[in-house]
């Protein structure tokens, strides 16, 4: 299509066909009479169609100036709903997040963090897809995902990541195990012993991987857990040792009354959260606020062991 009217050009229409006068029409749009006259010819102009019948001082709509009438309100009706929605969208985050969120921490965060979002934005509607990190990190870059809450996240130059918070990570031991009876392992006593972990995409493999590499240890890849539940399971049965994030361990871990949880010594069990977005989005001030009221939710949950950067 070569040509489309303007708002301008449609708004000098209405206001002709509301008034029949070009003078009254050129005071209601605050511009001149010249101007409005010589904008509305180019209109017909450039439509190719005469929209108003001039002759003896009057006017009067065409027969195609009464059927494209409703057509220019509609169309000016339709420009004020766009600016409606983007001004609701300001006030609402954008009206729309895709949130993906790594399923080691978000069942024990969503629940805080939901109940803040409502509250403070109510008509903001969220889509939450919970996935591997691996998988969220894919989603983020493809545009599928608007930003993402994930573990230890890889830098990049196209990505903005936040700190959400510090998450202290424990070995959970059998309370038959040898280790039972001590309060810190010593990396030493971990050889030979066998570690189990989630299965690869999650950053609690990578680090089951590492303490292993460190510890001379047995790395059970043939028993990896699909999810923290079944790993806490397996390390109950007598399968082996795992680490578990300390959200984790305060939502369900006073539920298993045959595991203990050990510190390792000399060795950082720490994982940190972030919020992650595409760097150089339109939305950055959206994900910022985000952010803000991410960081309540994670004071809200008052869990041992996770904790606001800072505090």
């Amino acid at each position: 299509m070569s040509f489309r009217p303007s708002p301008r050009q449609l708004e000098y229409f209405i206001a002709l066909a509301e008034t029949m006068h070009f003078g009254k029409a050129a005071e209601k749009c605050n511009v001149s009479q010249p101007t409005l006259s010589s904008q509305f010819k180019l209109l017909e102009d450039q439509l190719g169609a005469i929209l108003l019948e001039r002759g003896g001082g009057n006017i009067s709509l065409t027969a195609a100036g009464e059927n494209l009438l409703p057509l220019a309100r509609q169309a000016l009706e339709n420009l004020d709903e766009i600016v409606t929605a983007a001004q609701a969208g300001r006030s609402n985050l954008g009206g729309l997040i895709r949130l993906g969120v790594s399923p080691t921490f978000g069942p024990y965060f969503m629940p805080h963090f939901l109940p803040i979002l409502k509250r403070d934005y109510p008509g903001l509607e969220l889509y939450i897809r919970e996935d591997r990190p691996n998988l969220l990190e894919e989603g983020i870059a493809s545009g599928a995902l608007d930003c993402v809450i994930t573990p230890d996240i890889s830098p990049s130059n196209q990505l903005v990541e936040r700190v959400l918070c510090h998450e202290d990570v424990s070995l959970a031991v059998p309370k038959s195990h040898p280790l039972a009876g001590l309060d810190v392992v010593p990396t030493a006593m971990l050889r030979d012993e066998k570690l189990l972990s989630l299965s690869q995409g999650f950053r609690l493999h990578d680090d089951v991987q590492a303490l292993a590499r460190a510890a001379g240890a047995d790395f059970r890849q043939e028993y990896e857990g699909t999810s923290l539940d079944a790993l806490r399971q397996m390390t109950s049965m007598g399968m082996g040792l795992a680490l578990f994030p300390a959200a984790y361990i305060a939502s369900e871990f006073g539920k298993e009354p045959d595991l203990l949880l050990k510190k390792v010594e000399d060795l950082p069990m720490l994982r940190h959260m972030y919020l992650v977005w595409r760097r150089g989005s339109s939305r950055t001030a959206h994900f910022e606020t985000l952010l803000e009221l991410a960081l309540m939710a994670v004071e809200a949950m008052n869990v041992k062991g996770v904790e606001v950067p800072g505090k």
